[in-house]
């Protein structure tokens, strides 16, 4: 995902453009909910359980309701495509932090929200509340821009308030058109759901979205495992296997067998990590063919055929089985 950086004036102007890490964190610490600061967009201010690390609900619960454009699961949402809750990550263009700043823009936006008298882009205290405090400032900027006001202020924080007003719109930028969709469709996945408990998440599969992440463009080999011999390419379960083996957990070797490997969240439960499957009959797991690692908006990689490389594909087709979250 490349964000389009706006870095002149106050915080805008020149485009810079970089590839961000889609790597979804998921997290299995519980915590309380506590109230918000002000509007939840319909009801949808409480965060799910275990969806954010522990150390950021709270914080999440509370800037989340800032505004009427904003929620807790959007703010999480958001901060998972931009970071994935890493505090130290700097991108090619300099964005910095768990929020992803440039410090042209934090020298605007930035907030000292935890009063210790410094606004420090790389403490989560305040680098979450100035996340939610600048989208609701750029929700300000484009409130008389046609379209849904929450797609135009994600747009805004992507590629700044001015491209979204020059277009009537979210623009027409591939980058940002994406960063939208995506973070719009991952936002159900933080929301808390309504009389039912969901699937606990997996701790470990940030690190086994991230590995998978790690292999795109390999080309694709039936019966692949990764290994030195062969040149570290994958077949779809080769690599499913191998992402959750980086990270402590063992899978079965192939995709049949990997849907028996932990429970089956519905489709509206998906989390990032979670193993999709594609079937020939809808009815009978033994006749399951493709698996991939799903990793929110839609979207999976996975190691589709030969003669193709491992990639972003989307999950719904005609042949979606199902989903399995592993068990450690």
């Amino acid at each position: 995902m490349r964000r389009i950086l706006w870095a002149v004036g106050l915080g805008f102007g020149g485009v810079v453009c970089f590839m961000a890490l889609l790597v979804i964190g998921v997290y299995g610490a519980a915590a309380g909910l506590l109230g918000g600061l002000g509007g939840d967009r319909g009801g949808a201010g409480q965060l799910a359980r275990d969806t954010v690390p522990p150390e950021y609900e709270d914080l999440v619960q509370r800037w989340g309701n800032l505004c009427d454009t904003l929620s807790p699961s959007l703010l999480a949402a958001q901060l998972n495509q931009e970071s994935g809750f890493l505090t130290d990550r700097t991108s090619p263009a300099n964005a910095q932090g768990i929020a992803q700043f440039i410090p042209s823009t934090w020298a605007t936006h930035g907030i000292d929200a935890n009063g210790d008298g410094e606004a420090n882009v790389w403490d989560p205290q305040d680098a979450i509340p100035s996340a939610a405090s600048y989208d609701c400032a750029l929700a300000g900027y484009v409130e008389d821009v046609p379209g849904d006001p929450v797609d135009n202020m994600l747009a805004a924080y992507n590629a700044g308030p001015y491209a979204v007003i020059q277009y009537n719109g979210v623009p027409p930028y591939e980058e940002t058109q994406n960063y939208v969709r995506i973070i719009r469709e991952a936002e159900a996945s933080f929301a808390a759901p309504v009389g039912e408990e969901p699937l606990p998440p997996l701790e470990q599969a940030a690190g086994a979205v991230h590995f998978a992440q790690e292999q795109l463009g390999t080309p694709y080999l039936w019966g692949g495992d990764g290994t030195p011999e062969e040149d570290g390419r994958f077949d779809c379960s080769g690599l499913t296997k191998a992402a959750y083996e980086s990270v402590g957990i063992e899978l079965p070797r192939v995709a049949n067998d990997q849907w028996n490997a932990g429970p089956h969240p519905d489709r509206d439960e998906l989390l990032p990590g979670d193993l999709v499957f594609f079937a020939y009959d809808l009815e009978d797991p033994r006749s399951i063919h493709h698996v991939g690692l799903y990793v929110g908006g839609g979207y999976m990689i996975d190691a589709p055929y030969t003669g193709a490389v491992i990639r972003f594909d989307p999950i719904d087709s005609p042949d979606y089985f199902g989903a399995t979250r592993p068990t450690s």
